[in-house]
């Protein structure tokens, strides 16, 4: 990807995610950016196509985990690598942007939203990295329940999803509360509290 391409949907993510999809304007956009309308609508013809590539490239290409680097000796080694990298992610996210407003945060699900709108495709997508997750986490649980690390009543899937919706529930509250650096933090005590219920009965 060239450095004017890159430049283009760094600039057009700042302004979607302060506002949003439809209040955005193309000539916002190009302004931003310094370029002249020539220079710019040679890489995007479309707010609409320029959206679809500011969402494949931050969300799936910068904002995926990619689960196989987490320890999986252990949940609790896994649990705690998941939580480190969601604070690198928070962390690589307000140095991307540049961008310290807690506002932004809750403009983050704004985009979200407006790309289950706008982009056909971008559900499906989800629900594929969403099948990872699940997967990924059920993996991990199920090797911990061979080695006796816990034991639980629950499924595999169950306890997956636990950690999982707890998530991405601290996630959104956090959000909406203009607080999300503190997700990290809130993760590790509610995982720990319940990794150690389950770990107890060994």
């Amino acid at each position: 990807m060239s450095e004017t391409k890159e430049f283009i949907l760094k600039t057009a993510f700042s302004l979607f995610i302060q506002k949003s999809f439809k209040e955005v304007t193309m000539n916002e956009i190009v302004k931003a950016t310094g370029l002249s309308k020539g220079a710019f609508y040679h890489y995007f013809e479309s707010k609409e196509k320029l959206f679809i590539e500011v969402i494949n490239s931050f969300y799936f290409d910068k904002m995926v985990f990619d689960y196989a680097k987490l320890n999986h000796n252990s949940l609790r080694e896994f649990y705690l690598d998941y939580i480190n990298e969601v604070k690198q992610l928070i962390q690589n996210f307000k140095m991307f942007l540049n961008y310290e407003d807690a506002g932004t945060n809750i403009n983050y699900v704004t985009l979200m939203f407006d790309a289950l709108k706008l982009f056909p495709g971008f559900r499906d997508r989800v629900k594929e990295e969403q099948k990872k997750e699940l997967n990924a986490w059920a993996s991990v649980i199920k090797n911990a329940r061979d080695k006796k690390e816990f034991c639980s009543p629950m499924s595999d899937e169950q306890i997956a999803r636990m950690f999982i919706y707890s998530n991405d529930g601290i996630g959104l509250y956090l959000l909406l509360n203009g607080n999300f650096d503190n997700a990290h933090s809130e993760m590790l005590n509610l995982w720990d509290n319940f990794y150690k219920e389950i770990a107890d009965c060994v």
